[in-house]
């Protein structure tokens, strides 16, 4: 064809040889696409120093966990230790407490209240009346403002021994007892607790995919003869999959913290037994007790596990042919 240089197919196309060579020759210069991206690149540049000064420049301190660390001496003066700090962690008992503890609540809050946000949006979807949806969804997010505090004295003041709720029971003859002092019900009551807190919130990005759903698909599913749950099932579903494979990935990710402050404030009704997650492990070995080095490990052991469980989810997404959080 006119105007091509490079070998062309049976059809006058260019080969992909020749494709590649043609997009090198007009890939723009590293220089010449900053200057020209340079307002974007300014507005990013404040993201951009938060996170590498406060997530990144602190992963220097995982030096730590090979160390005997003392304050006072610093890093390069405290003893090197290796993999000493790894050995004594393993072998305390506290510290595989913590970890059962943490995957019980994970689970738990991965089976209630990962579902919970995708069937609030559903609910709120289906209202008539953008007013009405707008009203909704102020009044279901505004939990999430709300401090661990407030909400810990909230739900004590419906469930404790003289709250609300154990009073009425027990007026009618049902006895609960203390159910914010209850280890055997913590669990639960813990996972409650971040769906009343958290479930309006988690709900906005879904309803923001199912904003960006065709219309047309719905009109077509009823003309078809489908009912709301048919359409919700073959329609609304399948076109938020993708934003529910990313939050997903991101949730199995961050499977291990459960909840620091949420534990602290109730980890004297109920006992360490009951509420001692791997956060509070760290908190009380290392900034009460000054175990550096051993609470230091436990934290990498954490941000491991968090780091290949993304990856792995992002590989078996990719397995079923969805984006997953990148490529």
């Amino acid at each position: 064809m006119p105007g091509q240089v490079g070998p062309v197919g049976p059809h006058g196309q260019l080969l992909p040889s020749a494709r590649k060579k043609k997009g090198r020759a007009r890939r723009t210069p590293l220089r010449k696409r900053l200057r020209r991206d340079r307002t974007l690149l300014l507005l990013c540049l404040p993201g951009i120093l938060y996170f590498a000064l406060f997530f990144y420049l602190p992963l220097l301190g995982n030096v730590v966990a090979f160390q005997e660390y003392q304050p006072f001496l610093g890093f390069q003066a405290s003893p090197f230790v290796g993999w000493e700090n790894f050995q004594t962690l393993v072998a305390e008992p506290e510290f595989w407490l913590a970890v059962e503890n943490t995957l019980e609540i994970a689970v738990l809050q991965l089976v209630l209240f990962f579902p919970a946000p995708i069937a609030l949006a559903l609910l709120v979807n289906s209202l008539i009346g953008d007013n009405v949806k707008r009203f909704v969804q102020t009044l279901l997010y505004l939990p999430h403002f709300l401090s661990w505090v407030v909400v810990v004295a909230m739900f004590k003041q419906v469930l404790g021994g003289a709250g609300t709720l154990s009073s009425f029971l027990n007026d009618n003859g049902i006895t609960v007892g203390n159910i914010m002092n209850n280890p055997d019900t913590f669990k639960l009551l813990v996972t409650s607790q971040v769906i009343w807190k958290d479930c309006g919130y988690g709900m906005i990005m879904f309803l923001a995919a199912m904003a960006a759903i065709n219309v047309g698909l719905y009109e077509s599913a009823a003309m078809d003869g489908a009912g709301w749950l048919r359409r919700i099932w073959h329609v609304t579903l399948p076109g938020i999959r993708p934003v529910i494979v990313m939050l997903l990935i991101l949730r199995l990710g961050d499977i291990l913290t459960v909840g620091f402050e949420q534990m602290l404030l109730q980890r004297d009704a109920v006992g360490p037994d009951a509420s001692e997650v791997m956060d509070t492990y760290v908190y009380f070995h290392g900034v009460v007790d000054g175990d550096w080095g051993i609470s230091t490990a436990a934290g990498l052991m954490k941000g491991v596990i968090g780091f290949a469980l993304i990856l792995a989810a992002n590989k078996l997404a990719h397995r079923f042919g969805e984006q997953g959080v990148y490529r």
